[in-house]
């Protein structure tokens, strides 16, 4: 499938959305969830980002949360199952006019990826420098790959990985201290 890449400046309004969405879920989903983060570029400041929310959502069972797909499908989520990451509930929101607006990356309470994407949210935050060379790769990427979505990706992917085993140490250094 076709999508065009679009990486726009930081806006503020993404951590306001990112709260009335994180309510409409932990309404809909009750005591099940035990945590809601925003993740994602749009979660670090001064990032460019696509201006996709990117939520990351803890539960205490996956497969509670399988049983509470009608839920999301209530909000207006497509319900994608594992899509890739083993143990993982994936999600995905699009808006009227058919523009992407929100993913929800779900984990029962131990799984290892959970943390994987805090610390890498928080080392981002914590490491404005490497977080504006991020922004700048994605900026570069977006403007060679306006309409390949599987490029752009590929091409963050290294970035990724390093920086994912920098923020894995840098958070694991932390609560050693």
């Amino acid at each position: 499938m076709t999508r065009s890449v679009i990486v726009v400046p930081y806006d503020p309004a993404w951590k306001l959305n990112f709260r009335v969405e994180a309510g409409h879920i932990a309404r809909a989903l009750g005591g099940n969830v035990l945590s809601i983060h925003h993740i994602g570029s749009t979660a670090i400041p001064g990032m460019h980002a696509k201006p996709i929310i990117d939520i990351l959502l803890l539960v205490e069972d996956i497969n509670r949360l399988d049983e509470q797909s009608p839920a999301m499908e209530g909000l207006g989520y497509e319900v994608m199952g594992e899509y890739g990451i083993k143990g993982r509930r994936y999600f995905r929101k699009e808006d009227a006019s058919g523009t992407r607006t929100h993913h929800v990356h779900s984990f029962q309470i131990d799984s290892p990826e959970f943390e994987r994407h805090l610390a890498f949210r928080d080392y981002m935050i914590a490491h404005p420098e490497e977080a504006q060379q991020y922004s700048l790769l994605k900026q570069k990427l977006a403007l060679d790959h306006t309409k390949d979505i599987e490029a752009y990706m590929d091409g963050k992917d290294l970035f990724i990985k390093e920086h994912e085993a920098r923020a894995t140490a840098w958070r694991s250094s932390k609560a050693n201290k």
